[in-house]
């Protein structure tokens, strides 16, 4: 497979220009006028943010999306499914509530809000995975499925259990229903460790399954509650929460790449990824932590796997910041791996490159 055209534009402006240009001329560029938009439904892939995390991409970059869209004649609409977890985005009622008060309204955005698999997260549409190793027909949020068209719009940043949250995550785990977070989950049960527990409960108010309980200052796990989420290993003040299944997030990376690829294979998916504000974490979480390294650019291409992979290549090659979580650790040539050192983030895009979803060989061309 020959590499795939990468382009990016960095957030340096002429007097006279703006980021928001930039972004247009990018998408422009990368060829989203390669794609028939005229009257058709588009979905543009986004996520929201949890309420009281600030990491999260501004409205500003949708509507700049929506009305490139537009005028093109298509019919954009903002969409996410409703998450596993406790918090603004566990049905549609609060989900586009908590994008609300984000500030993606039809007014600051342009277009309207759908919740691809509806109120409570059970609309959804069976699609097959072509060559699928751990799924078959993976669940799908209904709205995605019935769009012609599917733009993701990606905030780029680190991720506790998958090493980092590029484009093939927030199409892959963000089109799958509830049902769908959960079969991608379920290989990872975590576990605690009693000589490091102190009883916190952080775990408990982050859970929707009531899967842990204190227990003489302990915290327990009732494995047959738990989803295998993680949210509980991010939460955790002391690292007594950990999964004992090396694999497990191996497992997770490439069922999202399954989801993904059932997703692209069924329609033209055209993709933006923003490499602003890096956070170690995920955009899920209802807080921030500093961003791991400076701003650096946007980036576009019809290859999902490219694009993350230069995506990651860009930050891997950027200084550390020196007040971020990493900033005292002992540095890698892998930022990721420096941040989150039980997840290995190849895997994802090593087995979509085996599916067909893209290739990790890209050539990029800066779009000023």
């Amino acid at each position: 497979m020959k590499p795939s055209p990468v382009y990016y534009t960095t957030l340096r402006c002429a007097i006279g220009d703006s980021l928001l240009d930039k972004l247009t001329r990018l998408a422009i560029k990368a060829g989203i006028d390669a794609i028939d938009l005229a009257n058709k439904f588009c979905a543009i892939k986004i996520h929201f943010g949890e309420p009281g995390n600030l990491a999260f991409l501004r409205p500003n970059y949708a509507a700049a999306i929506v009305a490139l869209l537009k005028e093109r004649g298509a019919r954009p609409f903002l969409t996410d499914c409703n998450t596993l977890y406790v918090g603004g985005r566990k049905h549609a009622l609060d989900h586009i509530e908590s994008a609300y008060r984000n500030g993606f309204t039809p007014y600051t955005t342009g277009c309207h809000i759908i919740i691809a698999d509806g109120l409570k997260g059970n609309d959804e549409v069976e699609v097959e995975v072509p060559g699928g190793q751990y799924v078959q027909r993976a669940k799908i949020g209904r709205a995605l499925m019935d769009s012609d068209v599917i733009i993701t719009l990606s905030h780029f940043k680190g991720h506790e259990a998958t090493g980092f949250g590029g484009t093939l995550k927030n199409l892959g785990m963000g089109g799958g229903s509830r049902a769908g977070k959960m079969e991608m989950h379920c290989d990872g049960k975590p576990v605690v460790d009693a000589t490091l527990c102190i009883g916190c409960g952080n775990c408990i108010a982050v859970c929707a399954h009531d899967a842990p309980a204190i227990t003489d200052g302990i915290c327990q796990i009732d494995h047959a509650a738990c989803v295998g989420c993680g949210r509980c290993l991010a939460v955790c003040p002391t690292d007594a929460i950990s999964n004992p299944d090396d694999s497990s997030n191996d497992k997770l990376n490439c069922k999202i790449s399954e989801y993904a690829w059932a997703i692209a294979a069924s329609k033209p998916t055209f993709h933006i990824t923003l490499v602003i504000d890096v956070s170690p974490d995920c955009d899920c979480h209802a807080e921030n932590d500093a961003a791991i390294v400076g701003d650096i650019g946007f980036y576009a291409s019809f290859d999902p796997v490219a694009l993350d992979q230069a995506c990651i290549d860009a930050v891997n090659n950027a200084p550390i910041n020196a007040n971020s979580k990493i900033g005292r650790r002992e540095a890698t040539d892998d930022h990721f791996t420096t941040s989150h050192p039980t997840t290995n983030w190849r895997v994802g895009l090593e087995h979509a490159q085996r599916l067909g979803l893209g290739t990790t060989d890209y050539h990029l061309i800066e779009v000023q």
